[in-house]
């Protein structure tokens, strides 16, 4: 992704990055998706080494195709 800020600058230090709002829907969306991943990761972690189910099996007596 290219991002293209405008820096502002306030007493001769950069203070704010401004970007185009289609950039900064695209970061907040991929942001999102980091967090949401992280998250997983954390929660596969979290489960270990405990065994998992098919879905095909999960299904079944649930009457589900």
């Amino acid at each position: 992704m290219t991002l293209h800020p405008e820096i502002l600058i306030k007493d001769g230090k950069k203070q704010f990055a401004v970007l185009p709002y289609e950039e900064f829907v695209s970061l907040k969306e991929r942001l999102e998706d980091m967090e949401d991943l992280l998250e997983l990761r954390r929660a596969k972690k979290g489960e270990g080494r405990k065994r998992t189910v098919p879905l095909a099996r999960a299904k079944r007596p649930l009457e589900l195709r």
